[in-house]
């Protein structure tokens, strides 16, 4: 089954940094869409980066001059560095792909776990 194993949150100060990674495995062949939304408590699921297959990224407005979305194509590992983070930016960052698994036409998206990043002010 596919495993979307995200790393890398935790407590900082404001204006500090963390870099988010995530992980992917079991059977797949090819990801099109990787990316990092994130949800904070009584909040929406919001979109927070995506990078495509070719290298397009897209950032939420929030985050632009601040964030970084890149990935590895090698490891099925996509990454979010965070940078000049502030109190609004806690929540937790959940890893979304559009993989396909094998022998599979079709792509399906998958979530990770979830990891914490909380700021303090």
């Amino acid at each position: 089954q596919v495993q979307l194993v995200e790393s890398g949150g935790g407590l900082v100060q404001a204006g500090g940094s963390l870099r988010l990674s995530c992980a992917v495995s079991g059977g797949i062949s090819s990801i099109s869409v990787m990316g990092w939304y994130r949800q904070a408590p009584g909040k929406q699921r919001e979109l927070v980066a995506t990078i495509t297959s070719g290298g397009v990224t897209n950032y939420a407005d929030s985050v632009k001059g601040r964030f970084t979305i890149s990935r590895d194509y090698a490891k099925n590992t996509v990454y979010l560095q965070m940078n000049s983070l502030k109190p609004e930016d806690t929540a937790v960052y959940y890893c979304n792909v559009n993989a396909r698994r094998g022998a599979s036409q079709f792509y399906n998206i998958y979530w990770g776990q979830g990891t914490q990043v909380t700021v303090s002010s």
